[in-house]
């Protein structure tokens, strides 16, 4: 499991391992932090749709909540591992608590984003292209550990760059009112989740295609 971890500096960071270690000493095991991670994305997923319902201060407030649930998403995502690994609570299930909330998390987000921008026609196909092109990043890596490669977290737009865009979106639209374009960064982002997604998806899989013909040859 621990060739198979995403590589993260923050994992590294001092506030972030007490905090872990913390979490290990308490009654809390990584399937239950991983299955809130899902309801902090279902949270975030429903503080976009309302954003787009509301106009002003009002829409700037659910923004803010809906960038601060995925980053709180993110960190489950983070601690739910650090507390099965550094704190010795893996479980048989431990694998399944770790990907599948996080195939259900992006998709929510991704598409709720759609309907934040309710001026742009194209924000709905754009929301759900890019929800699947992010499913499929995943999916490609995973079937190329079922094909003896290590798994392949490469970008340009894994899932953190993808949370990252999203969230760096919000922060930005809860400012729209200043320059009166609702919606435009939010559409933006949308677009580069599924560009930046799509290349994830080629590059991935051209990745694990050479490896597999090395391993061939060899």
């Amino acid at each position: 499991m621990t060739d198979n971890r995403r590589p993260l500096k923050i994992r590294d960071q001092r506030i972030m391992t007490r905090f872990a270690a913390w979490l290990s000493q308490r009654s809390v095991t990584p399937n239950q932090i991983s299955v809130l991670s899902v309801l902090f994305a279902l949270a975030g997923a429903a503080a976009l749709v309302c954003s787009g319902q509301q106009l002003g201060n009002e829409r700037s407030l659910w923004l803010i909540i809906a960038a601060l649930c995925i980053q709180l998403r993110l960190l489950c995502n983070l601690f739910d591992g650090m507390v099965a690994m550094e704190g010795g609570k893996q479980t048989p299930a431990g694998e399944l608590f770790n990907d599948v909330p996080d195939r259900i998390a992006d998709p929510l987000l991704i598409v709720a984003c759609g309907f934040a921008v309710p001026g742009f026609e194209s924000a709905q196909w754009l929301a759900w292209l890019g929800a699947l092109l992010a499913v499929m990043t995943a999916y490609v890596r995973v079937l190329g550990v079922s094909l003896g490669l290590p798994a392949d977290f490469r970008g340009p737009l894994a899932k953190q760059q993808r949370m990252a865009v999203l969230t760096g979106a919000c922060v930005l639209s809860a400012f729209d009112p200043l320059w009166h374009q609702p919606g435009l960064i939010l559409w933006i982002s949308l677009i580069i989740i599924a560009v930046g997604s799509g290349l994830t998806v080629v590059r991935r899989l051209v990745g694990a295609y050479l490896r597999l013909q090395r391993r061939g040859i060899e």
